[in-house]
């Protein structure tokens, strides 16, 4: 690291493999939507909904989060933040808060709707973003394995929400 009277130069090593801490605190937080949808269909009444509701708000705030990862890498961003990192950050913002607000006021179906648009967004998006240089390199390999873990409990609450369930 280098500093000046206007600021200061940081040189980093991104590695193409996927960190120790990575796998854990990537693919950890997406149990809970497993979890959560398996007590939905498992569980009757009062349970089952709650393991939804528990799921959904959830599944709401970890893509909150993920809108805040990619607003974080921004700033680290060679050249500075791009459009496309503030529009997706923006994207997954405004998803993950419309979820938490329906789920709050009991459109289960519009937040499950929202949130498999988000997740599914940042599947295609962050190996895109990685390969630009907007987002760490082992994003490309991480998301696609990592992302569609929640999204399968997402959509088997869908499948339960549309089954009459």
């Amino acid at each position: 690291m280098r500093q000046d009277a206007t600021g200061r130069t940081v040189t980093a090593h991104e590695p193409r493999e996927t960190p120790w801490l990575s796998v854990v605190l990537g693919y950890g937080p997406m149990l809970p939507f497993l979890a959560g949808a398996a007590a939905a269909w498992t569980l009757g009444g009062d349970l089952a909904r709650g393991a939804a509701t528990l799921t959904l708000l959830w599944a709401s705030a970890i893509l909150l989060f993920l809108s805040g990862v990619r607003r974080g890498v921004s700033f680290r961003t060679e050249g500075g933040p791009t459009a496309m990192q503030i529009g997706t950050m923006m994207l997954l913002f405004g998803l993950g808060f419309s979820a938490l607000v329906a789920t709050v006021l009991g459109r289960e179906t519009g937040a499950l709707a929202l949130l498999i648009l988000g997740y599914a967004a940042i599947t295609v998006l962050d190996p895109i973003a990685a390969a630009r240089g907007e987002a760490p390199l082992f994003f490309r390999r991480l998301r696609p394995l990592q992302i569609p873990l929640g999204l399968a409990g997402l959509l088997a609450l869908l499948t339960l929400k549309l089954s009459g369930g």
